[in-house]
């Protein structure tokens, strides 16, 4: 069944107010079983916003009464907008309980610290924080139908990062369903943790109103469910950073074994699923490290045992400088020591920096180097944005959205990948056939309005990069990098992000 069959809008109402809505999925259609988002009930609650915080699920009669729920589905086949209310389906529905996920709820307190201003959903979102964990069973008997079954789902367990996944809710919830009931976006896995991988991120792209709807995964028989969205914006500190939050489905159904076990209700097993041949298999992908170096930090991109290229902006000569290596088949994690051997001008447009580790990293794989760029190619960006280090590099997927070049030679590359503070120095690979293209330089800021676009960002070529490191590999000799204090003009007005002659960029 196609994913957009699999979702549906939920509109609460009642004397207290309403109707609020959010996204839901179909779990089964026999009985007729939707989850959603717990938040949507927050001021329905008898015992307020502290109900949030028991550790236990809420029954029935936690809410006040009188309320009204909705269940709004397509039509089958194409959505016609020219007849009243599009041909939408809609069923009345009750509430079984509301459950929290203790899973997902560790995961978060461990990956997003509290000191680093974390916030979840829209600018204003005014959703209780302690909401973003619970989840809602529904019973719905018009969904039911005597052939129905359990909804296709996959476990998030053996999720590789860099895998493709197909977001599915609707933005705005009931508002306009006739135009916005199950929207789909595709991204990748950007990053999992927890137990399981409870907590899951995806640079799908989501909009408020899509929290409830489903991540699904391609496979030959259909989409099947393996996650549920719990916040479409996700804010650190003013920053957006253009991920999705998702909660493992297993992690729900496993809060839930309980509340469905006393309704009677037995999932089926989930069939054992392999890795996807799409996902990362290199881990560190593409050799990204995380660089520290005082307080500041950021990616960095391994190109021989002892020799890593990440930003200047991200070290600092005379302080220690730590490279922190992720566990990888061959060897454990590793914190390493290096020294800066090599850091572009303050006035070269290439943001570089070269750093000589004091060991060599075990197990150490060359990466293989992009001589060519394709505008429009499909490409990732590995490093440890947003994140840090609470679970390994993030991916995020996108393309290679323009090459600029001075004199026929590639200087900039631009992507579409979602990129964050401490992506810096990360790599970028091509998403066909793993080649490193360049590294990661920054994202964009409006200085006038203030905002950040992380999906809109420049990459050093790893052209203009390669023919330095094989000369300072020969010899041995920092000066081997002076190459790149020595751009002409044309290359500084590029990086500048302004033409040689008009008014200072704003970028």
């Amino acid at each position: 069944m196609a994913a957009e069959r699999v979702c549906c809008a939920v509109s609460v109402s009642g004397p207290g107010g309403g109707p609020l809505s959010c996204s839901g999925v179909v779990l089964s259609r026999g009985p007729g079983l939707v989850l959603c988002r717990g938040a949507v009930f927050s001021p329905f609650l008898r015992g307020g916003p502290a109900a949030w915080a028991q550790p236990d699920a809420l029954p029935p009669d936690a809410l006040l009464p009188g309320l009204r729920l909705l269940v709004l589905q397509p039509p089958p086949g194409p959505r016609p907008f020219d007849v009243p209310a599009g041909g939408l389906r809609r069923h009345e529905a009750r509430l079984l309980a509301l459950v929290p996920c203790g899973a997902f709820q560790q995961a978060l307190v461990r990956v997003f610290g509290r000191t680093e201003r974390w916030r979840f959903g829209g600018e204003e979102a005014g959703d209780d924080p302690r909401a973003l964990t619970w989840f809602a069973w529904l019973r719905v008997p018009g969904l039911g139908t005597p052939e129905g079954g359990w909804t296709g789902r996959a476990s998030a367990s053996r999720l590789r990062k860099g895998e493709g996944l197909l977001a599915c809710g609707s933005p705005f919830g009931a508002l306009c369903p006739d135009l916005f009931l199950n929207t789909l976006s595709k991204g990748v896995v950007s990053n999992v943790a927890g137990e399981e991988n409870a907590l899951l991120l995806t640079d799908a792209r989501c909009l408020p109103g899509t929290e409830g709807g489903g991540a699904f995964l391609p496979s030959p028989a259909g989409p099947l469910l393996v996650a549920v969205i719990a916040a479409s914006f996700c804010w650190k500190g003013a920053e957006w950073v253009g991920l999705t939050l998702l909660c493992s489905l297993d992690a729900i159904l496993s809060s839930s074994a309980d509340v469905l076990g006393e309704a009677g209700l037995a999932l089926p097993p989930v069939p054992r699923r392999e890795p996807a041949a799409s996902g990362i298999k290199q881990d560190p992908p593409g050799g990204a490290a995380l660089v520290e170096c005082g307080a500041a930090w950021g990616s960095g991109v391994l190109l021989a045992p002892r020799l890593l290229l990440t930003c200047r902006h991200v070290v600092e000569a005379g302080v220690p400088l730590h490279v922190t290596l992720p566990p990888g088949p061959s060897r454990a994690a590793a914190v390493l020591t290096g020294r800066v051997v090599f850091a572009t001008e303050a006035s070269s447009p290439f943001d570089v920096a070269a750093v000589e580790l004091e060991e060599s990293v075990p197990g150490f794989v060359s990466p293989r180097l992009a001589d060519t760029f394709l505008p429009g190619e499909e490409v990732s960006v590995v490093g440890f944005g947003a994140l840090g280090r609470a679970c390994g590099p993030s991916v995020t997927a996108g393309v290679l959205s323009a090459v600029v070049a001075v004199a026929g030679r590639p200087i900039m590359l631009q992507t579409t990948c979602a990129v964050h503070g401490g992506s810096s120095g990360g790599p970028l690979l091509s998403s066909r056939d793993g080649r490193l293209l360049g590294i990661v330089a920054s994202n964009t800021r409006d200085t006038g309005a203030g905002a950040t676009y992380p999906h809109l960002n420049f990459c050093v070529p790893v052209t203009v990069l390669q023919p330095p490191v094989a000369r300072y590999r020969r010899t041995g000799d920092p000066a081997a990098f002076a190459v790149l204090n020595q751009a002409g003009e044309g290359v500084r007005a590029a990086w500048r992000l302004q033409r040689q002659q008009g008014p200072p960029s704003k970028l």
